[in-house]
């Protein structure tokens, strides 16, 4: 496996970890696998992504919910602190907000049981995710809160390939032109496979699995 190197910001508590290799996901094959597990374990480091990733929400976005996908919960948390602080430019001082996990059924599909859909139907709800590459996930959470009568706030990651999903702007910390040459492919078109570059480790948000 490569070794592990950081990507920095401005702000010296918020950095990416990367390895670059011959990865794949569920739904692609890629050149990086990007580590953000102590970012949602480590509360420090949690409040710094949260505090970065609030200031694009404070000042225009009415946010009810934060539903937390990739086992964001922690920073989702930060994030509901950040957007409640009795500020004049938070438009959520003192709203209270819920942080909530979805349920998964068969295909990737979410649902909330009835004790949650009341934080759900009717409700500005951020989707905030580990990351959005292919969208995939990103896109089942919005389907999710449309289905049970939602509003999407917006998206927002640690890391994201795209500017939007499905006509939803997604916000995040670091994209594709902080690795410079990232890439990825479907599994069938991936180049790495075609030239017989074995698979590395599996990769998804809980981590990496090494082959």
């Amino acid at each position: 496996m490569a070794e592990e190197y950081l990507i920095r910001t401005k702000n010296s508590d918020v950095y990416l970890r990367v390895k670059k290799g011959h990865f794949a996901t569920m739904h692609s094959h890629t050149n990086y696998f990007v580590d953000v597990t102590s970012q949602k374990m480590n509360l420090e480091e949690a409040k710094a992504v949260a505090h970065e990733l609030a200031e694009g929400y404070k000042a225009k976005t009415i946010v009810d919910s934060i539903l937390c996908i990739d086992g964001m919960e922690v920073i989702g948390t930060c994030i509901a602190n950040e957007l409640t602080e009795d500020h004049y430019l938070n438009v959520n001082a003192n709203h209270p907000i819920h942080v909530i996990s979805p349920e998964y059924i068969s295909g990737g599909q979410m649902m909330f049981r009835d004790n949650l859909t009341p934080m759900v139907t009717g409700k500005s709800v951020l989707v905030l995710a580990a990351s959005v590459t292919t969208g995939k996930s990103a896109l089942a959470a919005i389907d999710a809160i449309n289905y049970y009568g939602g509003k999407v706030a917006g998206v927002a990651a640690i890391f994201a390939t795209v500017g939007e999903c499905d006509g939803h702007p997604v916000s995040s910390i670091f994209d594709p032109n902080d690795l410079g040459d990232y890439q990825s492919y479907k599994p069938n078109r991936c180049p790495f496979c075609e030239e017989g570059k074995k698979i590395e480790a599996l990769v998804n948000s809980y981590g990496y699995s090494k082959l």
